[in-house]
């Protein structure tokens, strides 16, 4: 994401930011950044009617600057796109005041964002990380089984499928000839191609971006001995270039879902340590080891997150905060706020780690399931989920005649 021109008061946090999408994983940026409320800016094609002197009509679209205050958005995951529906809150001589519109941000087109409350301080970190260009895709991964095999992209904000390769392959038969060796060959020639399309290696200067292979048995280190195979054969500098950054790991299945398995080994995680969701993930491990211990060292859900913050025990020390992009999307205003002041307090006042999971990515739908916010804490704290049943064993007594 390109930031063409910024505006913004560090006081309150009033002004605006001007910004191009140049490649999809902005897109995903741009859904983030933009919530209910704000201002958005961009240009869009409308239909003008027209009809001239002599009584005829005539139909033309037409590009036209539209403000609306956001309503509501919708991202596809799969195809990039971004749909922002809202009220035209800026005079327009072919559009209505107060009529809704729906503005389709693409790439390559620019658009102008006002926070409705101003930027506040997880709204300017977001901005930062949006157009920061060392911000890339991380690692591309392959999960398969015969036949079958998703091709994913994992950047550090979601895991996206690219294409899913499915290919017969005959089962193999006990003498005579069969066809499983030229199924296989077919399938391993027809992923090759495919994973090629989408890592794009004439755009890329070595070391270049790791390629994890992981399918149940020998599968995938077959596909690597493939993959050397050809690039031996055709003397493919950037594929034998390649090869230094292909991984190899276990898997249950070729299905989508094994991904999360494959993520969570520490042999994967040691190879990938310098990656931002290796860290993520990481530390979702950690979080659910302590929860298994049951040691008063992690907790999770809303109010016991913030009463672990306010005693704090989730400050300097390895105190970590865990969060989900999700909350911040919420339409209430004093309900977004409420998480932004969580965040600043551990990272300011406490001096805690803030991470702001991605709800699309593996680790943030682990989170999801704990109510999209958890913590480590410095210390043990107990009895942190009694408050709630104290409160319901009051009010029973207090009905009582």
């Amino acid at each position: 994401m390109r930031l063409l021109k910024q505006q913004i008061d560090k006081k309150d946090g009033s002004g605006f930011a001007v910004l191009l999408p140049e490649e999809p994983e902005d897109m995903w940026h741009a859904y983030n950044l933009i919530q209910p409320n704000d201002l958005l800016r961009a240009r869009a094609m409308r239909r003008i009617t027209k009809e001239s002197e002599s009584g005829s009509v005539t139909s033309v679209r037409v590009p036209i600057d539209l403000t609306i205050m956001v309503s509501s958005t919708d991202f596809d995951v799969g195809s990039g796109q971004l749909h922002v529906a809202g009220k035209v809150s800026a005079e327009n001589e072919h559009v209505k005041l107060g009529s809704f519109h729906t503005l389709d941000l693409e790439l390559q087109r620019k658009f102008t964002l006002e926070k409705a409350e101003g930027w506040d301080s997880v709204a300017v970190e977001m901005l930062k990380e949006a157009v920061d260009t060392s911000k890339r895709a991380q690692v591309y991964a392959v999960v398969m089984q015969e036949g079958l095999a998703n091709v994913c992209l994992i950047t550090e904000h979601q895991t996206i499928l690219r294409q899913k390769v499915e290919v017969a392959i005959p089962r193999k038969r006990k003498g005579g000839i069969d066809g499983h060796d030229k199924g296989l060959d077919r399938f391993f020639t027809t992923l090759l191609r495919t994973l090629l399309n989408h890592i794009d290696l004439p755009s890329q200067t070595p070391p270049y971006t790791p390629v994890l292979l992981a399918s149940p048995g020998f599968l995938a280190s077959a596909f690597q001995t493939y993959i050397k195979t050809i690039a031996t054969a055709t003397t493919n500098k950037p594929l034998l270039a390649l090869l230094p950054s292909i991984l190899i790991a276990h898997s249950s299945s070729g299905h989508q879902h094994a991904l999360t398995e494959v993520l969570s080994s520490p042999a994967v995680l040691a190879k990938l340590a310098d990656t931002k969701y290796a860290r993520e993930t990481a530390l979702m491990d950690k979080f659910f080891e302590l929860l298994r211990k049951d040691d008063g060292r992690a907790w999770y859900g809303p109010k016991e997150v913030e009463q672990a913050v306010e005693k704090g025990a989730v400050g300097r020390g390895g105190g970590v905060l865990l969060i989900s992009n999700a909350l911040f999307r919420a339409q209430n205003v004093a309900e977004r706020k409420r998480w932004v002041s969580l965040v600043d307090r551990v990272r300011d006042v406490e001096g805690g780690e803030v991470r702001v999971l991605s709800s699309l990515h593996e680790s943030g739908k682990r989170l999801e399931s704990l109510g999209n916010v958890a913590a480590i804490l410095t210390f043990p704290l107990e009895d942190l989920d009694e408050d709630d049943e104290e409160d319901g064993a009051r009010a029973e007594g207090e009905m009582e005649f």
